[in-house]
């Protein structure tokens, strides 16, 4: 789920930045130093949106920037545990494949592709084949996912979305839709 967030931070301005206005310097600074982060419990940061800054830094003996206290709203993507999400498939391998999230990525395993077992997947042609050829996924399809699980490595700042589709108007959206008009045909026709 994307958000808007406000967070706060000790912003060190370089020399270089001395010129220009106070807000200017501290936006820059800080959309250097958060956008494209990755911070577990808040999230991606997508883009630093606005800033405040106080006037009074401080400065560290040895260093030449100055130290200002800084408030700022970022967009942030943060997925949320069973937040149903819609993605383009990116990659199919033979243990799962990818959904292109917008910001991050997700990764559905084999198991949680079809409901049935009765899977094959073509890494070279991009697609995944159930229930003997009726129902197939390829790559550049769009798909709908339950996030089912999130992890968070800092260091190297990756975000992991593990996603299901195993669960009712889940999957490839034709389907879905298919699911959808045979159940009102069923509902009339009772």
């Amino acid at each position: 789920m994307y958000k808007l967030m406000e967070l706060e931070d000790i912003v060190r301005i370089p020399p270089r930045l001395f010129g220009k206005p106070l807000r200017e310097a501290v936006l820059e600074m800080l959309r250097e130093s958060f956008e494209g982060r990755i911070i577990e419990g808040i999230g991606l940061i997508v883009s630093v949106l606005d800033a405040e800054a106080s006037e009074e830094g401080y400065l560290t003996f040895g260093d030449g920037g100055s130290y200002h206290q800084a408030r700022f709203t970022a967009l942030v993507y943060s997925p949320v545990n069973q937040e149903v999400v819609e993605g383009e498939v990116v990659l199919v391998e033979n243990i799962g494949i990818t959904i292109r999230l917008g910001a991050v990525d997700g990764f559905i395993h084999k198991s949680q592709v079809f409901p049935t077992r009765d899977v094959m997947y073509d890494r070279d042609q991009g697609i995944v084949i159930a229930e003997s050829g009726k129902r197939i996924i390829r790559r550049g399809d769009v798909v709908r996912a339950r996030v089912s699980g999130v992890g968070y490595d800092e260091q190297r700042g990756v975000m992991r979305v593990r996603l299901t589709m195993r669960q009712p108007y889940l999957g490839k959206l034709e389907y879905i839709k298919e699911m959808i008009e045979k159940g009102k045909g069923e509902r009339e026709g009772a």
